[in-house]
């Protein structure tokens, strides 16, 4: 089977991230994209793990390298894909899971046509702004910027091919899952279908023919 990219997005706050990393968990077949990043460090992460941790200095010197595959600004940072990691994980036979903002799946997408794109809702406002307020690393302006930017990302969500709503994180896991499965098993992905089909024929044609000597 050919292997391909998942993109998730969603609002800052839909559980995109934890979404992503619980797949993770329960599959062999997939890999990690650790997006690079000029925010600072939260508690608790780890550079490369969560993200690679970039000066603004270097994330410039990188774009202009043309090492990403995709960035956009957020909350007046940088987040980008570099593409050592698409091909790190692509290259291992396994699908790349991103999750990524709106913008970057725009840039995905046009470089990418077969890449599989899910928008993950929260299940209501007051869910998102209570897992927000529930970091505690948002000052009140900043939690307005990010519930203002929300808003303006749900206009988006018709240019994907799927949504899940993230309302009971066990089923949304699972309902992605699904979604994987099913893509896995597009024709177009099917590395060995044509000689499979080729080799079907021939035996359905030679056994048409001794039927009809029989």
């Amino acid at each position: 089977m050919t292997p391909f990219l998942l993109v998730l997005s969603s609002p800052s706050g839909g559980g995109k991230t934890t979404l992503a990393r619980m797949l993770l968990q329960g599959r062999g077949d997939l890999g990690y994209s650790v997006s690079a990043t000029t925010r600072p460090k939260r508690a608790g992460e780890r550079d490369g793990e969560d993200y690679h941790f970039l000066s603004r200095d270097e994330f410039e010197r990188r774009r202009a390298a043309g090492e990403f595959l995709e960035w956009a600004t957020y909350g007046g940072e940088f987040y980008g894909t570099l593409k050592s990691e698409i091909d790190r994980i692509l290259a291992q036979g396994r699908h790349a899971v991103l999750d990524i903002e709106v913008e970057g799946a725009r840039q995905l997408r046009r470089l990418y046509p077969s890449a599989v794109l899910v928008f993950v809702l929260p299940p209501s406002a007051a869910v998102l702004l209570e897992r927000l307020q529930g970091r505690r690393t948002e000052s009140p302006a900043a939690l307005r910027a990010r519930l203002s930017r929300a808003a303006e990302e749900l206009a988006a969500v018709a240019e994907y091919d799927y949504v899940v709503i993230n309302d009971d994180l066990v089923l949304a896991v699972r309902q992605v899952g699904a979604i994987l499965d099913a893509e896995g098993r597009r024709v177009a992905r099917q590395k060995s279908l044509t000689e499979l089909v080729a080799a079907l024929r021939r035996d359905l044609a030679a056994a048409a023919q001794r039927a009809a000597a029989q």
